[in-house]
């Protein structure tokens, strides 16, 4: 597939509910389901969002189970830390899995043979308080300790008043066509107290449930080929990112979308919509060249390739942390 003079690589997958017609979308806080309109009168609705979708394109890489990344991206690099008290392990986590990636505070704020590991990013990226960012040297860092970052986008709100950023390379949602609402509902009951205090999780209590039909549902895969020539990269990690998206792509529709218990999916039809005449490889065709690219771009990465961290729980830390989650909420 020859994309040299293209700007995006556009994919487009059809699909329908595998049991009866009904589904249910996404919902937001205070919002609920978005449903919206298009000009010509069209009930459109958003089933799965951008946000949402990125989480699970990062997630179909990662082996929950063995705790480390799938046997296909054997060898890339990426951010393990343990979190300890006490200089006990209580946990584990890591930059694939963090909500903010390598912005996590876990992942800033935990030690590398006794170094914060912020004060090692900041080093490798030779970033300066009132300078401009070398972007080429961020990207480089990211590089080097985690390509994912690279293609799912990053805000280090937490480093230099947040001046290092970038867009996610490759996004997707899933948006279903003249809809319909398929009203429901349902009551917890309560055996012991029907009448008990509700607001202290007792008694009896209804509750209302929106499901969805529609002529038709897709799913939307962006790769922005213009930022990936962006980064300025040589070829063989311009390729890696390439072969780690469109790998990334079709292991998701190869293992199906089921995206809550009353939303699954079935995949219907794939195709590529830009460039024309473009197809994506099979899942077979997309291992075999993410291998081959991992171990072309083996001086790049981090040594070893997975960089473990500490980062020790202590009372300021989870002073900041119950702040960071009440500014959030």
């Amino acid at each position: 597939m020859n994309l040299e003079n293209e700007s995006r690589l556009l994919v487009e997958a059809t699909l329908e509910p595998v049991q009866t017609d009904r589904f249910q979308p996404t919902g937001f806080p205070d919002l609920g389901a978005a449903e919206y309109a298009l000009e010509d009168g069209t009930k459109m609705l958003l089933v799965e969002s951008a946000q949402s979708m990125a989480n699970r394109l990062e997630a179909v890489v990662w082996d929950e189970a063995a705790g480390s990344l799938v046997p296909e991206l054997s060898g890339l690099p990426y951010i393990h830390v343990d979190i300890t008290e006490g200089g006990q392990r209580i946990a584990s986590t890591a930059s694939l899995l963090e909500a903010h990636r390598i912005n996590s505070p876990y992942i800033l704020g935990g030690k590398l043979d006794g170094r914060v590991f912020e004060k090692v990013f900041q080093e490798e990226v030779g970033s300066r308080t009132n300078s401009p960012v070398d972007r080429a040297a961020f990207i480089r860092t990211l590089l080097k300790f985690d390509p994912s970052v690279l293609l799912h986008g990053v805000f280090m709100s937490n480093v230099e008043g947040g001046r290092m950023r970038l867009a996610r390379l490759v996004s997707s949602f899933i948006e279903a066509r003249n809809v319909q609402i398929a009203q429901s509902g349902g009551v917890k009951n309560d055996r012991v107290n029907a009448s008990g205090d509700t607001a202290a999780g007792f008694g009896n209590v209804p509750f209302s449930r929106a499901e969805y039909t529609a002529g038709s549902i897709k799913a939307f895969f962006n790769i922005d080929l213009r930022q990936l020539q962006g980064y300025g990269l040589e070829k063989p990690a311009e390729g890696l990112l390439l072969n780690m998206a469109l790998f990334k792509i079709v292991k998701l529709l190869g293992d199906g979308m089921r995206l809550r218990t009353a939303c699954d999916f079935e995949i219907e039809s794939v195709r590529v919509t830009r460039p024309s005449g473009a197809s994506l490889p099979s899942l077979e065709e997309a291992r075999k060249a993410l291998v081959a690219s991992i171990q072309a771009c083996a001086s790049y990465f981090a040594t070893p390739r997975v960089t473990k961290l500490t980062y020790e729980v202590t009372k300021e830390s989870a002073k900041e942390s119950k702040k960071a989650a009440k500014k959030e909420s």
